[in-house]
């Protein structure tokens, strides 16, 4: 498969044809998906959804929302607010899949144009192998905890392992594609869900309500700060592949469930397991101060020893279940840059990324906190951005995709969306001129603008309020339902 592929070639699944080894690979790569190949129902959306974001690591974003100086009550109402709100931004985008058939990315050119595209697509591959590479280390880091609490070795041995493992089940099943993904994702929802229920049940004592509730309020600037974070930690990671798992759905399946499917199945978990991570996190200073270091093998402190086998089956399938949806989509990513590769090797080198990514972060940072915040907030601008524009486009369009144009840089979406662009790249430049990140030293040089708005420059009240991604996200938008309303038109009219 290459990337100028005729959108409407057929390119189905053919068991052991196409992929290493006789094995039966996805063959679809960002190719329209014919009719005959559309099948399922809005809620198979729920099974990927939910296997992708029930990781354990949700109860250590408690410990980080609390971080902004935000008492209970005011990190649960951001924490749970921001969870919804971004995931339906991930369930709109995953209506463009269904309208249109084809991944995020290549539905992307509508607005951006087939070579302007290159921009989102290339922020939208590095924020998919970051996050694979996030999510890879952190089941390490577990899984070596685990194995040191039990007497089975400690190390660089025990990491090494641990590391191979987990790596080879996600290259593996990003290399197979999407069927063998959403029959993945299934299992995985159910023994997390199991497996977490246990977990919660024996950590139960450990929250104590009179340090919960003694934690005190914080400012309003932190309160939008953590809002804003639990939203750039959650769907806003997700909204640059909403369409990559709904584009195999039928043309007449139901648009709510779309919607209302992939936003239920990302956002309950998290929901939970958010504030449960306040309750304990609240409770317990040093837990705080450990998750800092390892979010996920800190949690196992909590449980008894009989019970840490479970726990890094929980912990590692839960990362898994997002790292492969990651690898999944980045491969799609790297294709639509223009890589004439079938989609399962593209798959391949993103999983080689994903690797060097890991051994970096377990063996080299200093500390995860850090560089996991400064990425967030720093590609989660242009993501925010890019997201504000790919709705606008969404909601000014009333016909369907013209599908041929998307590969063609000659059709009625032209070479370049000039306006599409020049957003993204303005709202950047605002939002990283009103964010900063304190622990990553190498961002110093954001939050240009706070002086200058006025908001007490990079050491006041809204140094860490975040307010870069919430207006690169309203650039995007607003600026688009302005500038784009014509160039849909013209579109539309085109045929």
């Amino acid at each position: 498969m290459t990337a100028e592929v005729r959108p409407t070639q057929s390119q189905g699944p053919k068991p052991g044809a196409g992929g290493p080894a006789g094995l039966p690979v996805e063959l679809n790569g960002i190719n329209v998906i014919a009719e005959e190949e559309r099948k399922g129902r809005p809620r198979d959306l729920f099974w990927p959804w939910c296997a992708a974001n029930i990781a354990v690591l949700g109860i250590s974003y408690g410990s980080f929302f609390l971080g902004f100086g935000v008492s209970f009550w005011q990190a649960t109402f951001a924490g749970v607010l921001g969870t919804v709100v971004s995931f339906l931004l991930v369930g709109f985008v995953s209506l463009a899949g269904k309208r249109g058939s084809a991944p995020t990315m290549i539905l992307s050119r509508a607005p951006f144009g087939v070579r302007g595209n290159a921009l989102p697509a290339a922020i939208s591959y590095v924020l998919l192998v970051g996050w694979e590479t996030v999510l890879c280390a952190l089941a390490t880091l577990a899984t070596a905890t685990v194995f040191d609490r039990l007497g089975w070795g400690s190390g660089n041995l025990t990491k090494v392992v641990a590391f191979l493992v987990v790596a080879l089940i996600v290259v593996l099943a990003g290399v197979l594609g999407f069927d063998a993904i959403m029959r993945l994702q299934g299992i995985i929802t159910i023994a997390t869900a199991v497996l977490t229920v246990g977990y919660l049940a024996l950590t139960a004592d450990h929250v104590s309500w009179a340090a919960v509730s003694s934690v005190p309020n914080g400012s309003v600037e932190a309160l939008i700060g953590t809002l804003i974070f639990a939203m750039t930690g959650f769907g806003l990671g997700w909204v640059n592949s909403g369409a990559d798992y709904a584009r195999y759905l039928p043309r007449g399946a139901s648009s709510r469930g779309v919607v209302g499917w992939t936003t239920f199945g990302a956002s309950v978990a998290p929901v939970v397991l958010v504030v449960y991570g306040l309750l304990l996190a609240a409770s317990d200073e040093q837990l705080r101060s450990a998750i800092a270091a390892d979010p996920i093998g800190a949690l196992t402190a909590l449980v008894p020893t009989w019970y840490l086998v479970p726990f890094a089956l929980v912990a590692i399938l839960g990362l898994i279940g997002g790292a492969v949806l990651d690898i999944y989509s980045s491969g799609l990513a790297l294709l639509t840059l223009g890589l004439r590769v079938p989609r399962w090797v593209a798959a391949s080198i993103d999983g080689v990324l994903m690797i060097l990514g890991t051994i970096y972060v377990v063996w080299i940072a200093n500390s995860f906190i850090g560089p996991f915040q400064g990425f967030l907030i720093t590609l989660g601008v242009p993501i925010a951005g890019w997201c504000g524009v790919f709705l606008a486009d969404l909601a000014l369009r009333r016909q369907a995709y013209a599908e041929a144009d998307l590969y063609r840089p000659e059709g009625r979406y032209g070479s370049i969306g000039a306006a599409a662009v020049g957003l993204v790249v303005a709202g950047t430049a605002v939002g990283w001129g009103l964010v900063t990140n304190s622990l990553a030293s190498w961002l110093s040089w954001q939050g240009y603008l706070l002086s200058a708005a006025g908001l007490g420059g990079r050491t006041g009240d809204w140094a860490y309020a975040n307010l870069g991604v919430a207006m690169s996200f309203a650039i995007g938008f607003l600026g688009y339902l302005l500038l784009g309303r014509r160039r849909v038109r013209d579109q539309e009219r085109t045929g």
